[in-house]
């Protein structure tokens, strides 16, 4: 399967030089090239890509609020990354109210930035554990706790345990060691988790298990 992939950055370099990278993977195509956030906009409802690359800081539109609108689009299909040469919280934190699946500097080697590419479409990993689970902590801390959760009722005290261990950063590997299972039964709970909960990939498990209290955020 080729993944569709949309670049939205208002330097021409980045993206001559990141679609020349993505024309050397067999799985990736680049579908299309924009400058700014509305047309990052009207061309992922055009074409409808599996993952949109969204510079922060773009002229008309930001990179932001472009994620916002895109995600919020009835139907919408498409997974985000959030691109920026600033690692500055805020940025990280809006990023992810907005519905984004991963937050990336620019600075990552392009190896790494086409491999989250690929997480991001299959929903499968976080993008840089160590940082996102610092920065989802902080994120949720800030917002006040739903007063009831009759969604995780839901959840089989297998899947409750599932869900703790993706807050905790932990690959599907990680979490067949920790319970002693076999990845494809770990990847067959963590959709059960993601559709129970409707949520829509796993950073968004780990934004919803700090806000319910199911791990508390590190010191």
């Amino acid at each position: 399967m080729t993944l569709r992939i949309l670049l939205a950055d208002d330097h021409a370099m980045f993206r001559s030089g990141m679609r020349a990278v993505l024309d050397t993977q067999p799985d990736l195509e680049c579908v299309g090239e924009v400058a700014d956030g509305r047309a990052a906009v009207a061309e992922t409802e055009r074409l409808r890509p599996d993952v949109v690359v969204l510079d922060v800081r773009m002229p008309r539109l930001d990179g932001l609020a472009a994620t916002e609108a895109i995600l919020s689009a009835p139907g919408n299909d498409t997974r985000v990354l959030v691109l920026t040469t600033y690692d500055l919280d805020d940025y990280v934190y809006r990023a992810l109210r907005a519905g984004a699946s991963g937050f990336l500097l620019k600075s990552l080697p392009p190896e790494e930035l086409v491999s989250a590419m690929r997480i991001a479409a299959r929903g499968d990993a976080l993008i840089d554990p160590s940082v996102t689970r610092r920065l989802v902590a902080r994120f949720t801390t800030s917002i006040e706790p739903p007063a009831s959760t009759p969604e995780l009722e839901r959840l089989t005290t297998r899947e409750r345990e599932v869900l703790s261990l993706i807050a905790r950063a932990h690959s599907n590997a990680e979490i067949a060691e920790a319970l002693r299972v076999g990845e494809e039964t770990v990847k067959t709970h963590v959709s059960r988790v993601l559709a129970k909960l409707g949520l829509r990939d796993r950073v968004h498990a780990v934004v919803y298990a700090y806000r319910h209290g199911l791990v508390e955020p590190e010191p």
